[in-house]
């Protein structure tokens, strides 16, 4: 009899307990006459980080050739648009959604006595600096064809896929042989993507360790309000929100998607990083259902702009740092709130720290001190974990509702035209 694999999303859960049971081992002890969380910062992490290395490798090149692929397999400009029209409405509404949840668990936790005014006298903290929305509308596109690629500018390379894309198509027959060169390399560089998929145990476990051994314990107990507060958010938004817009919207079952999403869940929260759980996100995406034209363009598109857990996050946190500083938030100041975090979700991509970035915003707008990230900024790590998984989860999601909506367009107009 032939012995049944285990899935993979086993494996990574493998590592991620194998990482942290190594980070608390660690944290007491020393190794090599050094301190446990310094051995592990030493020579654990750096092979987390080569894992990273070769994701944001592989990533570029992914998105550059996918996206064009999926472009010239539409043979359609219009159906680019369709798809891409689809795709930033239901980014918009969901994003919206969830500062909204997140604004009302907030006020629940301060009304249940879990957020208090603190001692803010000591605080200091300086915001990343911002863009104008002009110069975001600037930056998305590129000014020439090799630096965005070479500093992995995502908004930018995913204009340049689409120029391609375009071009082809619009080239007609001498755009054939432009057409099988990208087809050709978008299928080499997802076996690389392979490749590199079967290393993620390891690599989650070398990422997870040094986390742990850093931070111990405190990285559960210090500001656990927030913490939990935004974690429940994090967790009703997802089984809420993805769970009926895939059943009713996309013709799958939750059970079967959250099972289906669970190694790229699991590689996006021991990463935190959205673009570097693509490739994950692609394979899992398309095994659900979603067609890889569509996967392909909506995917990437995501990573850059949809930050559901990052809306949630900013929701919390602006009520949990305006109470400590004993500011009571009025209704018209949370509508500024959520229109606020669903515009900057889209206006700061790409943007190195963007959580902190768009809080800063976000807070910013509401006149509550910045210097309040400060009360945050410490377990920053923990949230990002949780709203990257959000996230990557929900622009699978949308990946999935959209392929099905286009199969359900394209069934009826062969009905009309049969």
């Amino acid at each position: 009899m032939k012995s049944k694999r285990l899935p993979l999303a086993f494996w990574i859960f493998a590592g991620l307990v194998v990482g942290v049971v190594a980070g608390l081992a660690l944290m007491n002890t020393s190794v090599a006459g050094m301190a446990g969380k310094d051995f592990a910062n030493a020579y654990i992490k750096p092979w987390g980080d080569i894992f990273l290395n070769l994701l944001k490798f592989v990533v570029v090149p992914i998105v550059l050739f996918s996206i064009a692929s999926g472009v010239i397999s539409m043979q359609d400009i219009g159906k680019v648009g369709s798809i891409g029209g689809k795709t930033i409405v239901y980014y918009i509404c969901t994003t919206a959604f969830a500062v909204i949840l997140a604004l009302i668990l907030a006020s629940l936790a301060k009304g249940a006595g879990l957020f208090v005014e603190l001692n803010t006298s000591d605080l200091s903290y300086t915001p990343p600096e911002g863009q104008s929305i002009m110069t975001v509308i600037v930056n998305i596109f590129p000014s020439n064809a090799v630096q965005p690629l070479a500093d992995a500018t995502m908004l930018q390379v995913i204009v340049i896929s689409l120029l391609v894309g375009f071009g082809v198509l619009l080239a007609g027959e001498k755009g054939l042989v432009a057409a099988q060169i990208i087809d050709s390399f978008n299928e080499v560089f997802m076996k690389i993507m392979d490749l590199i998929i079967k290393l993620s145990p390891i690599g989650v476990a070398c990422l997870m360790c040094p986390v742990v051994a850093e931070n111990g314990p405190k990285i559960l107990q210090y500001m656990i309000a927030a913490l939990a507060v935004a974690y429940v958010g994090y967790i009703v938004h997802a089984l809420v929100v993805y769970s009926s817009t895939v059943r009713l919207l996309g013709g799958l079952s939750p059970m079967a998607f959250f099972k289906g999403m669970a190694p790229a869940m699991l590689m996006a929260f021991s990463s935190a990083s959205s673009v570097g759980a693509l490739p994950f996100n692609l394979e899992c995406s398309e095994r659900l259902g979603a067609r890889r034209e569509v996967a392909s363009f909506v995917l990437p598109l995501g990573a850059t702009i949809n930050m559901d857990g990052t809306a949630i996050y900013q929701g919390v946190c602006a009520v949990f740092i305006a109470t400590a500083f004993g500011i009571d938030l009025t209704m018209g100041q949370m509508l500024t709130i959520v229109l606020t975090a669903t515009l900057a979700s889209i206006g700061t991509a790409g943007v190195p720290g963007a959580g902190m970035v768009m809080l800063a915003m976000v807070l910013q707008s509401v006149n509550v001190p910045v210097e309040g990230i400060a009360l945050v900024a410490g377990i920053d790590r923990v949230f990002d974990m949780g709203r990257t998984t959000v996230n990557i989860t929900g622009d699978a999601a949308c990946a999935i509702i959209v392929s099905r909506m286009e199969d359900k367009k394209e069934s009826l107009t062969r009905r009309v035209v049969g």
